[in-house]
């Protein structure tokens, strides 16, 4: 139902960063995973990336305040054009952490958060563009969307958003709770609540150019060898004083090439390290120590284990051998262990039966410990929820917006 029946194939062959698709009951009786109230109540935290954007009512047309929003903060903002904006919802909340799972055709590195917008009726942010892939659920209320492929990039001067001007939708749709709504990137853009409405905005990130470059250089001179110096042994008698002669250019180029040199392995480990590191705005969970031994006798038990919501994690193979990533560190997985890599990657829930078979495989235990002590899973005894359940010693565990300029964007 998600993809409006077609087949995986089929959608990212028709319209994967291509045409956009409207999907009518993509998740038949959808509930919403979290309140408008406890919306707001995030939209207060200081660890909690939000905005209020106001069309109208404030000093200028669409004028963003950014987070942490003040308590009861419809207070003041009058019954209309308004809408609160929380990025990395699934960070926070379990119930949107498992919408992502529902596209699990997609590469799980690839997605990015779901952010999640409370508007009041005629709220918006504006028409706009954006450079990434969305995928736009509808939550409780309806909104109205318009859509151009084709428009003029031209954007209305002095906003605190990149709001295009003289926008004009070549389709317009009404989204009800389950509608779907994908878009491709470079599709304009225009959200309207019809009435005090939720949506779910599922990003993809699209990592640039220059992010990686600098990402990878940033490592690469952190290994270079201070104490290596240029040598000219074989220098002869200089022509010209001035000149910066062949042979030293020569000498210098091996010199970088030399300190510059990434191995395919180092490349690996950048690549999973990078597109698994928290969000800037994350505060990293308080780790604690879980000893393998008594973690063991709990998942023999029957416990499940539960990724925790905004862990990102991510594996590669190499060979027989595979690397696992989560939360921006890497684990090296022998070739007796290479095969847990899906199973620890594939669901946030990982139940007892598909666990009891992979436990007498050699160093699994001690590997989930650290999992666990690094926070990236936690353990769900039966009847005891993850936030709510002891240590395995026993002890309780312990800018972006649509349009908003040089960022990431989403409605």
């Amino acid at each position: 139902m998600l993809l409006g029946g077609l087949s995986p194939q089929r959608f990212l062959r028709r319209h994967w960063q291509k045409w956009p698709l409207l999907v009518r009951g993509a998740i038949p009786d959808f509930r919403d995973p979290i309140t408008p109230a406890r919306l707001l109540a995030l939209a207060g935290r200081a660890d909690v990336e939000s905005r209020l954007v106001r069309e109208r009512g404030g000093a200028r047309p669409w004028e963003v305040t950014p987070g942490p929003l003040p308590p009861a903060p419809r207070r003041g903002l009058g019954p209309s054009h308004w809408t609160v904006l929380v990025q990395n919802v699934d960070a926070h909340v379990p119930g949107v952490a498992d919408l992502i799972e529902r596209f699990d055709f997609l590469p799980r590195w690839r997605v990015d958060d779901v952010m999640v917008s409370l508007a009041a009726p005629g709220g918006s942010v504006g028409p706009h563009v954006d450079s990434y892939d969305v995928f736009l659920l509808q939550g409780r209320g309806r909104r109205r969307w318009g859509v151009a492929a084709r428009f003029v990039e031209v954007y209305r001067r002095r906003l605190d958003l990149r709001v295009l001007r003289g926008f004009r939708a070549e389709r317009e749709w009404v989204l009800e709770p389950g509608d779907m709504l994908y878009l491709p990137p470079g599709v304009a853009h225009h959200g309207v609540a019809l009435e005090e409405c939720l949506t779910y905005s599922i990003g993809l990130r699209a990592p640039s150019q220059y992010d990686v470059v600098a990402g990878l250089l940033q490592r690469t001179v952190a290994r270079v060898d201070r104490s290596r110096l240029y040598r000219d042994p074989d220098l002869v008698p200089a022509r010209e004083p001035g000149e910066i002669a062949a042979a030293a250019l020569a000498r210098l180029r091996r010199l970088v090439v030399a300190g510059a040199r990434t191995t395919a392995a180092d490349f690996v480990r950048f690549a999973g390290e990078h597109l698994t590191e928290r969000r800037l705005e994350e505060s990293a969970p308080r780790a604690r120590r879980v000893h393998p031994a008594a973690l063991g006798r709990a998942l023999r038990a029957g416990a499940a284990l539960v990724r925790r919501p905004g862990a990102r994690v991510a594996f590669v193979r190499r060979g027989t051998r595979a690397v696992f990533f989560a939360d921006g560190r890497h684990w090296a997985l022998p070739p007796r262990l290479a095969a847990v890599a899906p199973t620890l990657t594939r669901r946030r829930r990982i139940a007892a039966p598909s666990l009891r078979p992979l436990l007498r495989r050699r160093g699994l235990i001690a590997l989930l410990a650290e999992l666990v002590s690094a926070r990236v899973f936690d353990v769900e005894t039966r009847g005891r929820a993850p936030a709510a359940r002891a240590s395995a010693r026993g002890r309780r565990g312990s800018r972006r917006g649509s349009g908003w300029p040089g960022t990431r964007a989403r409605p």
